[in-house]
Parts: C-alpha cells; sequence; structure tokens
C-alpha cells in the first residue's frame, strides 16, 4: 500500500491522484521545475517552489519553501484542527490520516487534500502472549454499545461524524426525535438524564452524591461530542444503530 496518496486541485493539477511511496517526495508549487515527482498550481499567487511533502511510512511531513506565506493543514474530519507551518519550515509532521493543505495565494485560499492510508498496527496476540496470567488494564471509557446512553451519545455525534466538522449540535427536542425509531417512549426529559448521566460516566463531572456545590458544567454535550469524536468513542461504523428496528435499545 501507498504511504501517501495526494489529490490535485482542480486548478492546473494533472487530475489523477498522485502516489507516493515511503521516502518518495512531491514538489509543489507553480512551476517547481523538479525532474521527479511534481504538483503543479497554476495561480500566480503561488510561488514557483512552493513547498514539499515527503512520505514517511504511515505519515507525511511537509516544507514550506515561501520566504513570507504560512500555510495551514486542517483536518477536516477534525472539529477545527488544524497545524501551521510557517515560512521555511522545513519537515513538519502532519498528524492527519485526511489532511487539507491550504496556501494563501493573492486573496485567495487554494487547497490540497493528502491522504495517509497506510495504518501499521502492534500484533496485540503476540504481546498478551508474552506476558499471561497478568492482570487486565482496566478499560479507560467503559461504555455498553447496547444502551440507551450510546445512542444518545451516537445521535449527538452525528452530525459531525457524517462530514460536517463545525456542525451545529442537536437539541435535546431534536435528539429526542432522532431516537424515537429505536426508542418509541423517548421524551425530552429522558434524553437530558442520559447526557447527564454520559457526563458523570465519562467523568466530564463528579456524580451527585459526591458533587460539591458550585456552578454546572457549561457545554456539557459540546464536551461529550469533543471527548466521544477524539478518543474515537464513537465511530461513522456506530451510525448503524440509529437505524436499527424499535426496540432496538434499552
Amino acid at each position: 500500500m501507498y504511504s501517501i496518496i495526494v489529490v490535485p486541485p482542480e486548478y492546473g493539477g494533472p487530475g489523477e491522484p498522485i502516489r507516493l511511496a515511503s521516502g518518495e517526495q512531491l514538489d509543489f508549487g507553480r512551476s517547481t521545475g523538479a525532474p521527479g515527482p511534481h504538483l503543479t498550481i497554476a495561480h500566480e499567487g503561488v510561488s514557483r517552489a512552493a513547498g514539499r511533502i515527503t512520505a514517511h511510512d504511515t505519515f507525511w511531513i511537509l516544507s514550506n519553501l515561501s520566504h513570507s506565506q504560512t500555510y495551514v493543514v486542517e483536518n477536516p474530519e477534525g472539529a477545527g484542527e488544524h497545524i501551521k507551518v510557517a515560512p521555511g519550515r522545513l519537515n513538519a509532521p502532519v498528524p492527519f490520516e485526511f489532511a487539507r493543505v491550504v496556501l494563501p495565494a493573492g486573496g485567495e485560499l487554494l487547497s490540497f487534500d493528502v491522504w495517509a492510508p497506510r495504518h501499521d498496527y502492534l500484533d496485540t496476540r503476540a504481546t498478551d502472549q508474552e506476558s499471561p496470567g497478568g492482570a487486565s488494564t482496566a478499560p479507560a471509557f467503559a461504555l455498553d454499545r447496547s444502551k440507551r446512553y450510546f445512542a444518545v451519545l451516537t445521535a449527538l455525534c452525528e452530525p459531525r461524524l457524517r462530514g460536517a466538522p463545525h456542525a451545529q449540535l442537536p437539541t435535546v427536542e431534536q435528539l429526542a426525535e432522532r431516537l424515537r425509531p429505536i426508542w418509541p417512549t423517548t421524551n425530552r426529559a429522558a434524553v437530558q438524564w442520559n447526557i447527564d448521566y454520559l457526563a458523570v460516566k465519562l467523568r466530564l463531572k463528579p456524580a451527585p452524591d459526591t458533587a460539591e456545590s458550585g456552578p454546572r458544567l457549561n457545554g456539557k454535550k459540546e464536551s461529550l461530542v469533543s471527548l466521544a469524536l477524539r478518543f474515537d468513542l464513537v465511530r461513522e461504523d456506530d451510525l448503524v444503530l440509529l437505524t436499527r428496528p424499535r426496540e432496538a435499545v434499552r
């Protein structure tokens, strides 16, 4: 599998994705003059030699060859997550599996996409065999996907899981309506109870019997979604839960 796939922009690119194996480089700019692979961005506001992408195993690095422009690398699947690569910065590692490189150019913002599809994983079976009899590690977040609270969390995360990272979160009333096909007896109070329960279960706030008096947690739904998406507590595959037959959650 290729380490990196670069999707050319609409302006001046060769049209087909450019695939890089580990160790290969791709220069990009208005006219790079590079003998190897290059990505042409035909815009007068882009430097002739604007930057370089280098594939490294399962990730890639970006060099900004501009003398004056900062480049931004966005995570389109995150809620505004991004890194900045200053002018002249070499070999900045990019942590996103799917990234969008944004270049300021003559009052416009130009962009192209970069994918890092290769995934390497530790063989956990071999690790478990090397340490038999040891105490198991307690899970960081113990969530039961068959419970109603997980359905509430999934519905809460749904807009952003469907590709709208800055989408406004649904209201409690909208959540109740969304969940009614799989939870016919739901109502506003039941959904709100589960949101409060999740805030305690995921340790965003202390349990009522241990909490000290003070202000309530602000942005509770936003905090839940941020935590769930950051640590993959809810994934795109979990959205199938919202289409199960009636009484699918308990």
